[in-house]
């Protein structure tokens, strides 16, 4: 499709990553019609397609945990939704603690998770070799351990969406900037776009590390701020290891893939800006190598096939912004969900779709709505685990 069919539609989504074609399902299926998905490029050229697949549920917020189980539950049955199998594999989250300040404070998530009703496991050192195995003694004195967390590949997600909305006949738009928005007397009329200008009352901003920046087009100041992160994979290894394994102090996370790749990243030292490249640094590959081998000297010679960067969409509480802008009625936030939209799709973007609908939702608009940031810092809890 090179332009929209239509002058006007109910809601247009901006970015057709996982959240926005999450939302556009959900609308769909409730026949809340005629929908149009536009994106400034490809499909899976942003976070969607740039991220290293993980989905847990180890959170420090009850609400997030949530959020996350039901996640899960989604992803468990993508491939018969959807009848595109995102290879979602069940085989575990490992938090490493290098010390004993690390490990209470994994702790406290244990007791948080546990009292959800999650199978959470703290762990000693001795247990973490047997998970990890290789690990190097000195790299964890205990930590945590969830088995119904795992991993999946990202791609097939965002392709099963895609194909599973257009054949509910919603319009996905691709390489169409949304440019701005029109609106009369604080309400959302349309949405401007490099293919044209549409009629609309509902504009959703599903747009990632773009979000900000496609708020600030509309006139609205927001909290959301885009940082460039960086990835590898290495290549191919005799499998080993099932767990994704994360370290909370750095934010050191690392997989094996069923094609025996490690993939995984590290949080830059310093807020990355966003910026248009999306390659990766010597810089990276430097710190990465460095982390990955005190943790599992046997990587040492294990040489890195690819790298690459992407943009994680932060807040200053942690936590993902949902719901209508109260300075312009129509205006729908569905973004800074950090580096953690895949692992959040599914049971955020119901609520949006429900929201939209005009219905009630479970989550609690002090922590998750746009408006908490109007008086500065939040008082509510912070999701600090912002993570692997």
């Amino acid at each position: 499709m090179s332009a929209p069919t239509r002058s006007e539609y109910r809601t247009v989504i901006v970015g057709a990553g996982v959240i926005g074609l999450y939302t556009a399902y959900y609308l769909a299926r409730a026949g809340a019609g005629p929908i149009l998905v536009v994106d400034r490029g490809f499909l899976s050229s942003g976070a969607s397609g740039r991220n290293g697949g993980g989905v847990r549920q180890q959170w420090e917020t009850r609400a997030t945990v949530r959020l996350a189980r039901e996640s899960v539950g989604a992803y468990r049955r993508f491939a018969r939704d959807f009848g595109v199998n995102p290879w979602f594999r069940q085989s575990g989250y490992v938090f490493l603690a290098e010390n004993g300040a690390e490990l209470e404070r994994l702790r406290r998530v244990h007791d948080i998770v546990a009292s959800e009703g999650l199978p959470s496991e703290i762990l000693d050192s001795s247990r973490v070799a047997r998970l990890v195995p290789g690990i190097a003694p000195e790299a964890a004195v205990g930590g945590t351990y969830l088995s119904t967390d795992g991993t999946l590949y990202p791609f097939p997600v965002v392709w099963g969406l895609y194909e599973a909305v257009r054949a509910m006949g919603t319009e996905v738009l691709l390489g169409a900037e949304a440019l701005g928005v029109r609106s009369t007397d604080g309400h959302l009329t349309g949405v401007a776009t490099t293919k044209g200008t549409v009629a609309t009352s509902t504009c959703v901003n599903a747009a990632g590390g773009w979000s900000r920046d496609f708020s600030e087009r509309a006139g609205l100041t927001v909290a959301n701020a885009p940082t460039r992160h960086e990835i590898l994979a290495t290549e191919p290894l005799k499998p080993f290891l099932d767990p994704m394994v994360v370290r909370a102090r750095d934010g050191l996370y690392f997989s094996q893939t069923m094609r025996g790749e490690i993939v995984g990243g590290l949080s830059p030292p310093s807020q990355n800006p966003a910026t248009s490249a999306m390659s990766s640094s010597p810089a990276f590959l430097a710190r990465m190598a460095g982390a990955l081998v005190r943790i599992l000297p046997s990587l040492a010679s294990v040489g890195v096939l690819r790298a690459w960067s992407g943009l994680y969409d932060d807040t200053p509480d942690g936590l993902p912004v949902l719901g209508e802008d109260s300075h312009l009625g129509g205006f729908i936030h569905a973004n800074g969900f950090g580096g953690h939209g895949m692992m959040l799709a599914p049971s955020s973007t119901a609520r949006v779709a429900r929201m939209i609908l005009g219905e009630r939702v479970d989550l609690d608009p002090d922590e998750f709505g746009p408006q908490r940031f109007d008086g500065g810092q939040p008082s509510h809890a912070t999701e600090a685990l912002q993570l692997g």
